[in-house]
């Protein structure tokens, strides 16, 4: 068995992967982590992220790119910064929404929503909703 990825929907689920790894070699790696973000979470997140970048609060004309990597800072998400190839300078890696789990994703919503709310972004109704 060279890689499986199994989705734990059901008491069946959880029995098979306890099944395979009763017969797995010493030394097989297992690894259990979170679902990541969905796809909803995601098209809701990059609706609100424009809408922020369009009220342009506190003077600022950022991107909605910009404004992720702000949130996902405030959040707490860590980046790294790498040397530009022709020395002009530091550039950011990281803050991938990708890598967020669902809670996460969820978080970094609610951050957008509470910070909207407090500097005056009008957000369309349905996207509130799906929130």
């Amino acid at each position: 068995m060279s890689r499986v990825d199994v989705v734990l929907r059901s008491k069946a689920d959880r029995d098979k992967v306890c099944k395979w790894v009763q017969k797995v070699d010493a030394g097989t790696m297992v690894t259990l982590k979170e679902a990541t973000r969905s796809t909803d979470q995601n098209s809701l997140l990059w609706a609100l992220l424009s809408e922020v970048a369009r009220a342009k609060p506190e003077g600022r004309n950022w991107t909605p790119e910009t404004w992720k990597c702000a949130f996902m800072h405030y959040l707490g998400h860590q980046v790294m910064f790498a040397e530009g190839l022709d020395g002009s300078g530091p550039f950011p890696l990281g803050f991938r929404s990708s890598k967020l789990t669902k809670k996460q994703m969820t978080d970094l919503i609610e951050c957008v929503l509470k910070y909207g709310a407090e500097h005056g972004v009008v957000f369309n109704d349905s996207e509130e909703e799906a929130a």
